[in-house]
């Protein structure tokens, strides 16, 4: 068997090795202060300042961070797509032996080929009539379900889920399972988005994916997913990216949202809230009905105590049949507003109770609130957390001693 070891057997550790390479490249006069042309892909603003993106080309790419200091001296807003010049020094980030550059500088060249064809989708598209404000829908106040078209293996259904538990515990969630990135994602979500409208499967449809680079995000802004949306039925609420991110989904959609889990915020009411608006509204138009029928109980009490009922006969009769007459507008109008009032609150109540937890609960179930409320998966509990546990019938108060996820 061949000897591997090498005959000075000299071993360097890893650290040891990408310190010497990383000394090498600092040491290399034409690596410092170079100039890289490029087009940005993957831009990220950390929340201490600095930026991190990578510079690519047609054939490779090639990683760059800009420290606080320097990037607060840019004199450009950097986006995906955007072509630009660089300077900078190249070195070896020896914790993790990535091989990057060092931004100082930055200029601006134009844009780059992703940006140019989003800018002539968008403008094209906005002559169109697809961006108008006209055509927009308000979302319902109280959905029968909520339709998602992303990805089943990513972050966004489960943080949909999760806050969706927590605001209105029964509302169900339809997930419409797509590709959301590379060949046929765009075509994927359009028809998934065609799906939900033609089986009418939700009264809202979130539509939407996590960061990522321009390219990442890209089938969203494919025309195919633009006109999708455009001729929704439901009620579009884009959530695409980070806040930062733009896509030509979001200028089409009803709304769009920040993230998804402010997605799920914008389509799911609070239960609590919403059932305690509903006994007020009652309580409100109850008010008002018994202020306007005493207004002319107090009326007609003044008007049979006048002057005009000590007149001659035929002015007393008339004065009779005009208070009959009014008596009985009186009545019909009081009895229909208050029975359009009592079916409004009929249906609104209806609905709540629908979908109330407590429905659920009769058939013995059992509801887990914490401090921040309701907790609908086990991830949401923790060893030594104190919740209360709500059944039909009662609550109880109890401590939890131990977790571990299903199997």
């Amino acid at each position: 068997m061949a000897n591997c070891m090498m005959e000075n057997d000299y071993v360097l550790r890893v650290s040891q090795l990408n310190e010497y390479v990383n000394g090498m490249l600092r040491r290399e006069t034409l690596l410092q202060h170079i100039g890289v042309r490029g087009e940005i892909s993957g831009l990220k603003y950390h929340a201490s300042g600095h930026i991190y993106f990578s510079l690519k080309d047609e054939a490779a790419l090639l990683r760059c961070v800009m420290f606080k200091t320097y990037a607060a001296r840019l004199t450009c807003t950097l986006r995906d797509g955007m072509q630009i010049v660089t300077y900078g020094s190249v070195s070896l980030f020896v914790r993790d032996g990535q091989f990057q550059l060092y931004v100082e500088d930055v200029q601006a060249q134009g844009e780059g080929e992703l940006y140019r064809r989003f800018l002539l989708m968008k403008t094209r598209l906005e002559a169109q009539g697809l961006f108008d404000a006209a055509h927009k829908r308000p979302l319902p106040l109280l959905p029968r379900r909520i339709g998602v078209v992303t990805s089943p293996s990513g972050a966004v259904i489960h943080d949909i889920v999760n806050v969706a538990g927590r605001r209105f515990p029964t509302m169900p969630i339809l997930l419409c399972p797509v590709q959301v990135q590379g060949p046929g994602a765009a075509e994927e979500i359009a028809a998934g988005i065609r799906y939900m409208n033609a089986h009418r499967l939700a009264d809202v449809l979130i539509v939407g994916r996590g960061g990522g680079s321009m390219e990442d995000l890209w089938a969203f802004n494919e025309e195919t997913v633009a006109r999708a949306i455009y001729e929704s039925a439901i009620p579009v609420v884009s959530a695409v990216g980070h806040e930062t991110d733009v896509s030509i989904a979001d200028y089409v959609a009803d709304q769009r949202a920040p993230t998804p889990s402010a997605a799920a915020e914008l389509c799911v009411p609070v239960y609590d809230e919403l059932h305690q608006r509903a006994q007020d509204c009652g309580m409100r138009m109850r008010l008002a009905m018994n202020r306007a029928l005493q207004r002319e109980k107090d009326r007609m009490t003044g008007l049979r105590g006048s002057a005009g009922m000590a007149a001659p006969r035929h002015r007393l009769l008339k004065l009779k049949e005009a208070a009959r007459y009014q008596t009985d507008i009186l009545k019909r109008t009081a009895k229909e507003q208050i029975m359009g009032g009592a079916a409004l609150l009929d249906a609104l109540t209806g609905r709540l109770e629908a979908l109330s937890p407590r429905r659920v609960l009769s058939s013995g179930y059992v509801l887990v609130k914490g401090e921040k409320g309701y907790i609908a998966t086990a991830r949401g509990l923790y060893k030594d957390q104190n919740v209360e546990l709500i059944w039909a019938d009662g609550t109880a108060r109890a401590a939890i001693t131990e977790t571990g996820e299903e199997r």
